[in-house]
């Protein structure tokens, strides 16, 4: 058998990571044998850049990775930015002012640098991490277009839909555990953008694309792909969404997807 997939696109969180965050043995076996067969693999989440630049590393791969829900597209090489595709400063200011004087909880996200105001609740680890940074006011220190922003908490949510729900930007709802968050993007980011466009880059038809996530903003990528496959432990509204279903991200999904969409049976793992 040969494969017919030239590029593995995969989400992060709740699809490569496993709920304790690492990532299976199997999971990266069947990764280096796709390499190894000549796919290309590349990592498109909504996080910001540390953990797929680091994960990227881990698994030996030499894409761009493609961060921040797909406005962020960096080649990590090189450390230079592919595609940048912000919230406008005239719809961001605003929000920002809004968020600040009335003490929601936001998270603003400029490139590579996050932003939280000092003393604010830390609501996951990942916002420990070294690119964060806090400061008095983001108001006063934004001086370029955001990548995105993160309202944080239910109250947070509902009072910036209310204020703001009817402006021309892209809201990513998101659920985990106890935690309610939504980002807002520029309505033109989206992992199913900055894909296509890095696709295009490589040459890469998407009728030779393998793609695999968990999440609602995972569906028009994986609905792009000729080959979308949702995990098993995806709300129902996104495995309904595509025509395959894998097992869940504690039980080697990423791998079976793998194996059974581009490898040789000869060559799957034990």
């Amino acid at each position: 058998m040969t494969s017919n997939i030239d590029l593995i696109a995969l989400d992060l969180d709740g699809t490569l990571l496993a709920p304790d965050e690492t990532i299976s043995d199997r999971n990266r076996q069947a990764i280096r044998q796709a390499l190894a067969a000549g796919i290309r693999v590349v990592l498109v989440t909504g996080r910001g850049v540390d953990t797929p630049i680091r994960v990227s590393k881990e698994l030996g791969l030499n894409l761009p990775v493609i961060c921040c829900h797909g406005a962020l597209t960096k080649d990590f090489g090189a450390n230079r930015t592919l595609e940048h595709v912000p919230v406008p400063l005239q719809y961001a200011v605003p929000m920002i002012e809004f968020a600040e004087a009335q003490d929601l909880s936001i998270a603003v996200y400029v490139e590579e640098a996050f932003y939280r105001i000092a003393g604010s609740h830390i609501f996951m680890q990942d916002m420990r991490g070294p690119g964060w940074h806090e400061v008095p006011s983001i108001r006063e220190m934004l001086e370029e277009a955001p990548t995105f922003i993160r309202f944080l908490g239910a109250e947070s949510v509902k009072r910036m839909q209310a204020e703001f729900g009817d402006l021309p930007l892209s809201f990513r709802h998101e659920t985990w555990g106890d935690l309610v968050e939504c980002a807002v993007l520029n309505r033109d980011a989206s992992k199913k953008n900055a894909l296509a466009r890095l696709c295009a880059d490589f040459q890469v038809h998407s009728d030779r694309v393998l793609a695999i996530g968990d999440s609602r903003n995972d569906v028009p990528m994986l609905r792009w792909a000729k080959i979308g496959v949702a995990m098993g432990n995806a709300l129902p509204e996104v495995r309904q969404a595509v025509r395959y279903v894998t097992s869940s991200n504690d039980d080697d999904g990423v791998a079976h997807a793998i194996e059974r969409f581009c490898l040789p049976p000869a060559k799957k793992s034990a």
